[in-house]
């Protein structure tokens, strides 16, 4: 036997060794991984509806979807109406605020900005997404809201319209961001066809090329929804905590994360209805998220273009 041979039988051997400890080891290794998120999102699911069912169990329908919310007077009620429509009034505004800022960035930093230009206005507008939420609350309580009181003499201390701008603010980055990528992804001959038939860059950028990333730009959109609705701190600190039905943005209302964290705090005790209404509410926020990433994924299928 030469030693060409000796050498293919070690090396063979050596590999058939490793193939055979890998082959056995690491699936099971990569199945744990891909596991935990599949485990945790089931283990929330069934502390929420076991949690939720104490609660439904014992409040009517007809009450759960009242409008009066009061769940620690002498007489509870726990309408959930008060909380759901603070919450879409808050993600409302937020989006108002946050999609024609995101959406203009993003179209500027993709089509219209030099390289250099934008190495420096992106790292520099994604800052805005690492500041923490509870530092957001304190400037809509301490500096928004007082800048316009000066100009709605009506607004209350605590409002619905201070905090939905400033969550619109925190989501500029997520939808500049996600669009500016979707944008960057259509193929440039795209757009060198339509500049060469005689367009002129702003035609382009929205005859072609907004259209062409449409899937990529209304999923930014429905997932920066999803971050307004489950935003806690900046509506718990500047929002306020009235339980009041109404749909005036000058007045306080309560989300439904806000209601979250003044029951945890220590207000309801253990074992008491208010206390099992936490989990009532979370499920309610867990079935908004849901359907909302789910509405995400089925645009982001229907409307995407395969080049």
């Amino acid at each position: 036997m030469d030693d060409k041979t000796k050498v293919r039988d070690i090396i063979r051997t050596n590999i058939s060794t490793k193939r055979q400890t890998s082959d056995k080891v690491m699936p099971s290794f990569f199945l744990l991984m891909a596991s935990v998120s599949v485990i945790t999102t089931l283990g929330i699911i069934a502390v929420l509806v076991v949690d939720a069912s104490k609660f439904f169990s014992a409040v009517p329908l007809t009450e759960v979807f009242s409008t009066k919310l009061a769940p620690l007077s002498a007489n509870p009620s726990y309408g959930i109406l008060p909380l759901i429509t603070g919450t879409l009034m808050t993600t409302i505004i937020a989006m108002i605020v946050a999609v024609p800022i995101g959406l203009g960035a993003a179209i500027y930093l993709s089509q219209f900005a030099s390289s250099k230009l934008r190495r420096i206005l992106k790292p520099m507008m994604e800052i805005l997404a690492g500041i923490p939420t509870i530092v957001y609350g304190f400037f809509a309580y301490s500096f928004v809201t007082p800048l316009l009181m000066n100009v709605i003499p009506s607004l209350q201390a605590k409002n619905a319209l201070s905090p939905g701008i400033v969550m619109g603010i925190m989501i500029i980055p997520m939808i500049a961001s996600l669009s500016e990528d979707a944008m960057n992804s259509v193929p440039e001959i795209m757009r060198e066809g339509a500049l060469g038939l005689g367009a002129t860059k702003l035609e382009t950028t929205f005859n072609v090329v907004v259209p062409a990333a449409i899937s990529g730009i209304m999923a930014s959109i429905v997932l920066g929804v999803s971050r307004a609705i489950g935003e806690t701190m900046i509506v718990t600190i500047a929002s306020g905590s009235s339980k009041n039905f109404t749909f005036d943005i000058t007045q306080s209302m309560q989300t439904m994360t806000a209601y979250i964290v003044e029951f945890t705090s220590g207000d309801a005790g253990g074992g008491t209805l208010g206390y099992y209404s936490l989990y009532a509410v979370g499920l309610v926020l867990f079935i908004f998220t849901l359907l909302i990433n789910l509405l995400a994924q089925y645009i982001s299928r229907k409307y995407r273009e395969v080049y």
